[in-house]
This record gives C-alpha cells, sequence and structure tokens, in this order.
C-alpha cells in the first residue's frame, strides 16, 4: 500500500503467517479512507508483541483488497525483508511503512512532519 508521504506498507496474506503467529489483540482505530481497523499480536519464539500488526478486516470498497490482509509494524519484529534487503521501519513508531535503500523520503513521521 502506497500513501502520499510515507513509504510502503505491506499487508501480508494472514494464511502466510505460521498458525498460532497472530491472535486478536484489544483495541482499534479508524482510518477515514481504509475503515476501521483491527489490531493483531504476533507472538513467535517465545516473543509476544501485542498490537503489533493490523488489518481491516471490512475495508472501504475502494480498499477492498486488503481484506484479509495483516501488515506489522517492523521495528517491533526481530527483522523485516523485502527481497532479502533488511528494511528500516517508518520513523516515528506510528505508521508502520517499510524503507529499503531505493526508498527516498521524507516521510510522515519524521520531526516536524507532523501537520503534513
Amino acid at each position: 500500500m502506497l500513501e502520499t508521504s510515507h513509504p510502503p506498507t505491506y499487508y501480508l496474506p494472514k494464511e502466510d503467517f505460521a498458525p498460532g503467529v497472530l491472535s486478536r489483540a484489544p483495541g482499534g482505530s479508524v482510518c477515514e479512507w481504509k475503515g476501521e481497523a483491527t489490531y493483531w499480536t504476533v507472538q513467535a519464539g517465545g516473543r509476544v508483541e501485542e498490537g503489533a500488526g493490523w488489518s481491516y478486516e471490512h475495508p472501504a470498497a475502494p480498499f477492498a483488497l486488503m481484506a484479509g490482509h495483516v501488515a506489522v509494524y517492523a521495528g517491533r519484529m526481530d527483522e523485516c525483508r523485502v527481497n532479502d534487503v533488511r528494511v528500516t521501519p517508518q520513523p516515528g513508531g506510528f505508521y508502520g511503512g517499510w524503507i529499503t535503500p531505493n526508498v527516498v523520503g521524507p516521510f510522515k513521521g519524521e520531526p516536524g512532519s507532523w501537520g503534513w
């Protein structure tokens, strides 16, 4: 998913996660464009990251292809990769974009970008 002033956010099919890795986390939020977000706890290797993933189970019509897909915060995982390239998390901790060397900013989440 590409959004203005953001690096790509990767939404992965739920079936690509090993059984038991994802479980519903408390809370939620609303995106004015995509709709209501569901949060996911990611658990593997003895590590538990509550709310480290999110999805749009019933997204707004223009985003229907996102249904059944989950994004994770790269900064809350041991590491995330795109084509064997380790990603850098989008700055700020709120947004979930994945930055690779061929993706350049500035990105929302960096200091001074709150009002963009």
